[in-house]
C-alpha cells in the first residue's frame, strides 16, 4: 500500500494534469468553430468546382488533344497515396485512422500488383508509416512551421505533385484525409486526386442537355482548370484537417479531464483510507500503551 505522501503527491499530479487537459480542451473549442466554419465555407467551391470540371472533361472526353492531368500516363502502375496527418498529438484516434486507412489502401493496390509511394503532409503520421514503408516514401511537407496552414500550403503541394506528375514519377495518386462531421466524428476518406477524376451521377448530368459554348476551347480551360482542382482540393483537405483536429483534441481532453476526476476521486477514498488506518493504528497503540501501565 502507498504510502500517505505518495498518495498526496499522485493526487498532486493528476490535477495538475487535469488542469492542462482542461485548458487544452477549452483552446480546442474556441479553434474548433473557426476551423469548422472555414471546411464548410469552402466546400461549396469545391462542389461547384466539381461539376463545372465534370462538364468540361465530358465534352473532352478521351480524346488525343485532352490535358495529361485528365487523361493521365496511360498506365496505372505507380501510386502515390498523399497522406494528410496532423502536426500536433493529444488528438485521440484521429491520426492512428488516418493512418489505417493509407495503410489499408496501399495493402489493396499492393495485392492487385501496384507500386506504391506515400507523400506525407505532417508530422504524426511519418513515424507508423515509416515503420514498414521506409523505401516507399517519397517525400513529406511540413506544415508545423505556420500556425494555420492555408492555400499558400496548399498550392505548395500542388506544384510538388504537379512536378512530379510532369516527371514520371507517379502515374496515379490519391488523397487520404479526414472529413470533418461533428467534434465526435472525423471519417478518414480516399478519393482520386491526380489524374482528375471524371465526375459522375448529378455532378455530371447537372444542367441536363442543355447547350454550352465555351471561349476559348475546353482543352485551353482545361489546362487553367485542372492545376486549380488539384490545388482546391489540397486545400480542402487541410480545412478539413484542421476541424477535425480541433475536434478530436476536445473530445478527447474532455475525456481526460473526466477520467482525471475520476482518478482523483479515487486516490482520494485510498487515501482517507489509509489515513483512517493510521489514526485507528495510532489509537491502539495509545490505549494499548496505557493499558499496560
Amino acid at each position: 500500500m502507498a504510502s500517505l505522501k505518495e498518495l498526496k503527491g499522485r493526487i498532486k499530479s493528476v490535477r495538475s494534469t487535469q488542469k492542462i487537459t482542461k485548458a487544452k480542451q477549452m483552446v480546442a473549442a474556441a479553434k474548433l468553430r473557426r476551423a469548422q466554419e472555414a471546411a464548410e465555407a469552402a466546400r461549396p467551391y469545391a462542389e461547384r468546382l466539381n461539376a463545372v470540371m465534370a462538364s468540361l472533361a465530358s465534352k473532352v472526353g478521351g480524346s488525343d488533344s485532352a490535358p495529361k492531368l485528365l487523361s493521365g500516363t496511360g498506365s496505372d502502375q505507380r501510386h502515390l497515396l498523399v497522406v494528410v496527418n496532423t502536426d500536433k498529438g493529444l488528438c485521440g484516434g484521429l491520426n492512428a485512422n488516418i493512418v489505417k486507412e493509407a495503410l489499408k489502401k496501399a495493402n489493396d493496390l499492393r495485392g492487385k500488383g501496384k507500386d506504391v509511394q506515400f507523400y506525407l503532409v505532417g508530422k504524426k503520421g511519418r513515424a507508423p508509416i515509416k515503420r514498414n514503408n521506409a523505401e516507399a516514401i517519397a517525400k513529406h511537407f511540413d506544415t508545423s512551421d505556420v500556425r494555420t496552414p492555408g492555400f499558400e500550403e496548399a498550392e505548395a503541394i500542388a506544384s510538388d505533385l504537379l512536378e512530379m506528375f510532369e516527371a514520371g514519377k507517379f502515374d496515379v495518386a490519391h488523397l487520404v484525409y479526414p472529413i470533418f462531421k461533428s467534434a465526435l466524428a472525423q471519417d478518414p476518406t480516399t478519393q482520386q486526386l491526380i489524374p482528375v477524376p471524371a465526375s459522375e451521377g448529378e455532378a455530371a448530368t447537372k444542367g441536363g442537355d442543355a447547350l454550352v459554348e465555351y471561349e476559348p476551347g475546353e482543352e485551353e480551360i482545361l489546362e487553367v482548370l485542372l492545376p486549380r482542382y488539384v490545388r482546391t482540393q489540397l486545400f480542402g483537405a487541410l480545412l478539413e484537417r484542421e476541424a477535425s483536429e480541433q475536434g478530436a483534441s476536445m473530445t478527447a481532453m474532455d475525456n481526460a479531464t473526466r477520467n482525471a476526476g475520476d482518478l482523483i476521486k479515487d486516490l482520494n477514498i485510498e487515501y482517507n483510507r489509509s489515513r483512517q488506518a493510521a489514526i485507528t493504528t495510532e489509537l491502539i497503540e495509545i490505549i494499548a500503551g496505557a493499558e499496560a501501565l
